[in-house]
Parts: C-alpha cells; sequence; structure tokens
C-alpha cells in the first residue's frame, strides 16, 4: 500500500500544474511588456510568456515593476522569475534560464549631429555613455572601464542626449524592432553602432526547479517548432507607441 501512495504522489508532483505557482516580474518596455486600455499586461515578450505558461498548465501572476526592482526580486524571492533578461557570463550562476525567448542588438544611439566619430566601440571610450540602473548594459560598459552616467528611466536619456548631458545612449533593439520607446525625438536621436549582441530569457530565483525549468524549457521549444513564437512576433512586427 506505501508503494501504491508513493508511487501516486510521484505522479501527482509531476504533472505540469503540480508547481508552485510562478511570481512572474517584468518592466514597462513596449512593445515587449506594456498595458493595454483595459490594464492587462500585454506585449511580444508578455504574449510568448503567457503561451508558454499555458502550454504547461502552469499557475503564474505577473507583476510589472521598475526594472531595478523586478530584477532584484528575481534573485531574491523564491518561485519568481523576471523578463526579459539579458544572458550574460556574469548573470550566469544567479539564475536558472528558461529560453531564449528573443534576441537583441545593444546599439549606441547618439545625436544626429554628434561632432565625434565613432567607428569601434573604443572611439567610445572618451564619451559619456547614457545607462539604466541594473541593466546589463550598464554592467557590461561600466566593467569595462566605459565612462557611463545611468539613470532609473532608461527613456530619459534621449532627452539628456538632446540637452548634451550625455553623448551616447545604450540601447537595446529586439530583433525585428526599429526604434526603442516613444518617437518625439525621432530623426534627432539615431543609431550609430551595434556594440554587442545577445539573446534574452525568462530568468529565474535557483528555487525553482530543475524539472520545472526543464519542462518549460521543452515547451518553450515547442512553441518554436509549431511556429507559436513566430505568430506572436508578426503581431507585434509593425507596433508603434
Amino acid at each position: 500500500m506505501r508503494f501504491i501512495f508513493l508511487t501516486l504522489f510521484l505522479l501527482a508532483t509531476s504533472l505540469p500544474g503540480a508547481a508552485a505557482p510562478l511570481h512572474i516580474t517584468t518592466e514597462h518596455s513596449p512593445p515587449s511588456s506594456m498595458r493595454d486600455a483595459s490594464g492587462a499586461i500585454v506585449g511580444r515578450a508578455t504574449d510568448k510568456i503567457r503561451a508558454l505558461m499555458a502550454r504547461t498548465g502552469t499557475e503564474y501572476r505577473i507583476e510589472q515593476l521598475p526594472w531595478k526592482r523586478a530584477f532584484m526580486m528575481a534573485q531574491t524571492q523564491q518561485q519568481t522569475c523576471v523578463y526579459s533578461t539579458s544572458r550574460t557570463p556574469e548573470r550566469e550562476a544567479l539564475f536558472k534560464w528558461i529560453g531564449p525567448t528573443d534576441e537583441a542588438e545593444w546599439q549606441l544611439w547618439g545625436r544626429a549631429d554628434h561632432p565625434f566619430t565613432l567607428n569601434t566601440i573604443d572611439d567610445a571610450r572618451k564619451l559619456r555613455i547614457g545607462t539604466a540602473i541594473g541593466d546589463a548594459r550598464d554592467e557590461y560598459l561600466r566593467s569595462r572601464g566605459f565612462n557611463v552616467d545611468a539613470v532609473s528611466s532608461d527613456l530619459v536619456n534621449p532627452q539628456k542626449l538632446l540637452l548634451n548631458r550625455i553623448d551616447l545612449w545604450a540601447v537595446a533593439i529586439r530583433n525585428g524592432a526599429s526604434m526603442p520607446g516613444p518617437y518625439d525625438w525621432s530623426g534627432k536621436v539615431v543609431p550609430l553602432m551595434v556594440f554587442h549582441r545577445v539573446q534574452v530569457y525568462l530568468a529565474c530565483n535557483l528555487s525553482v526547479p530543475d524539472q520545472q525549468v526543464e519542462q518549460l524549457n521543452a515547451a518553450l521549444a515547442e512553441l518554436r517548432r509549431d511556429g507559436t513564437l513566430a505568430r506572436i512576433d508578426r503581431k507585434y512586427e509593425h507596433w508603434q507607441q
């Protein structure tokens, strides 16, 4: 009888819905994650995460927060994950990784009338580069000795560029996207060069069971094979603020 009960328990805990619910955090970063007219969190990355949770029968809730807080919660709170998180060597041991859900180019943007020459990333060493606190681009450039000026909200940086308070802005452009954020500075702030390429993931707290991570990664691969992820990408292909 004990054997039967043990078998039933193991079967139950292996079912998709048996794992503890996930608390998933994200930032406001259109068109990746944003709120629609009803207040619901939507967006290209959000729709992929929701499809993944539905495919595996995982209970979850999504909360939109400032990036630094969202990122820190995934590091410190059990059963918590954060998207879209750049997977870098510096972050590798901090999380369990599900993905990639997307790819991104890291670009340096500047004023259209910038007075300096920028042929390689080393040409930027003498310049002031705007970043966001806790962002992977800030970590990458800071660790390599660049002069970074970090702010709490990344979309403050184009205004700082226009006011000549910084010389460059380190921007992440998702696969297929054209411009970050609102377009009131279109034509005034422009891309100058690509300095790195990364893949982005759903990054989960180390408490999330390996079995659950493996299940989510397997389901994400299915969503990629059956075209679900591509359909979501096409849905936001011509999105505008």
